[in-house]
């Protein structure tokens, strides 16, 4: 019986090894701009990986306060930029968006800022969202935004 189980267990095992795995068969979205390029390869993470299936996930997005902002909308309104140009590159849009996972240092505080400026990007009907408070996000990180998406069916034009 040992011997069955290990044979089963070595033909699973090659097959596996044989036809690669989820991100061997994907679409890996990468920044255009060098630097970010070589930033995000020296960590081992892209901007996105689109699966066979059709769909996208997103690396984090980190929302961080700049010098010269009038308030928390202008952080969260160049992650979300962001983030539309990550979905353009894989093909996907707003309207694809199923999933939004937010981690934010103050919730209380950044929930008013970061609903207004996601509801201009998000249309009913809304995507299932997430939103957890941590101590602290790297840098002068106040949000992070993590998303899942679904290409269409037909792809649509660009």
């Amino acid at each position: 019986m040992k011997r069955a189980w290990f044979g089963l267990f070595a033909a699973v095992s090659l097959f596996a090894a044989a036809s690669g795995g989820a991100r061997q068969d994907a679409t890996v979205v990468m920044p255009g701009d060098p630097a970010a390029l070589k930033q995000q390869e020296s960590r081992g993470f892209s901007d996105a990986i689109v699966t066979a299936d059709n769909t996208v996930y997103l690396s984090g997005v980190v929302a961080g306060s700049k010098d010269g902002d009038k308030g928390l909308e202008d952080a969260y309104s160049r992650a979300f930029d962001r983030i539309a140009a990550i979905l353009a590159k894989a093909g996907a849009g707003w309207d694809d968006v199923v999933d939004i996972t937010s981690f934010h240092t103050d919730l209380k505080s950044q929930m008013p800022a970061f609903t207004a400026v996601k509801n201009r990007y998000v249309r009913a009907p809304f995507p299932a969202w997430t939103a957890v408070e941590v101590s602290r996000i790297p840098g002068n990180g106040i949000t992070e935004i993590k998303l899942v998406a679904k290409l269409p069916a037909k792809p649509r034009k660009l």
